[in-house]
């Protein structure tokens, strides 16, 4: 049975060149989920750099909602990133976050049910003040509950601080 590493962070931390390091560490083609939903040209800008950044090695694969509906048996899967994945689910299912942290939780069973290594990526949105916006208090509540039942389920958390990894499990 492979492992699944959380590493989570603030914005711009280094998560994602530490995941994909780490990933690369343990296969010379891991699996690259993207989870992000592309919606204006800065972000997209950003989305381009981090293709490039990664380079022709890895297989990509963009799947907003339900990764597990793919094939990883024996791969390296790095998935970047839960906080977009938790954003997607918000939406879908109305901004309702009992039901969308349900349908995350079953998703995220299935997608870590098969044979592989898993490395995922997450934000700590939760950290500064309390939001004045409902919508914004209630997307940050369910990061925070899809956050501490992925880090559950994990067998190694990283926390990267300004460029630093901290192993804080595992």
């Amino acid at each position: 049975m492979g492992k699944t590493i959380l590493i989570t962070g603030g914005q711009r931390s280094g998560k994602s060149e530490f995941a994909e390091r780490l990933a690369m560490s343990m296969s010379d083609h891991p699996v690259y989920i993207a989870t992000a939903r592309i919606y204006d040209d800065e972000f997209r800008l950003r989305v381009e750099a981090h293709k490039a950044r990664r380079g022709a090695c890895w297989k990509s694969i963009e799947e907003p909602l339900y990764p597990s509906r793919y094939c990883y048996k024996d791969a390296t899967v790095l998935l970047d990133c839960v906080t977009l994945w938790a954003t997607n689910m918000f939406f879908e299912y109305g901004e309702d976050v009992n039901k969308a942290y349900s349908a995350f939780r079953n998703e995220f069973d299935a997608f870590i049910a098969e044979d592989a290594d898993y490395i995922l990526v997450t934000n700590e949105i939760g950290m500064g003040g309390t939001s004045d916006n409902p919508m914004q208090r209630r997307f940050t509540d369910l990061q925070g509950l899809v956050n501490r039942y992925v880090a559950e389920k994990s067998d190694e958390v990283y926390l990267l601080i300004s460029g630093i990894d901290v192993k804080i499990k595992g």
